[in-house]
């Protein structure tokens, strides 16, 4: 694992010691782990919606298509 240092104003830094406190991670690089993670989470959400978005129109999700996917899912 690689190491990074940042360089935070002193608000920041008992703003994530705090988090650390409170949601019990064990170090403060935890923290900031899980928040990369949830920023990649974002962007891939987000990139995946654009390209659905620019896709071609598909069949409308309704009751009727979770009915078949059900339907199909049981038969399996």
């Amino acid at each position: 694992m690689s190491t990074m240092n940042i360089s935070l104003p002193e608000s920041l830094k008992h703003f994530v010691d705090q988090q650390v406190a409170d949601r019990s991670y064990g170090t403060s690089s935890e923290y900031v782990r899980e928040l990369i993670r949830h920023d990649q989470d974002r962007q891939l959400l987000r990139g995946l919606l654009l390209k659905g978005l620019l896709s071609a129109p598909g069949a409308p999700v309704d009751d009727d298509y979770f009915a078949a996917l059900r339907n199909r899912a049981q038969r399996r």
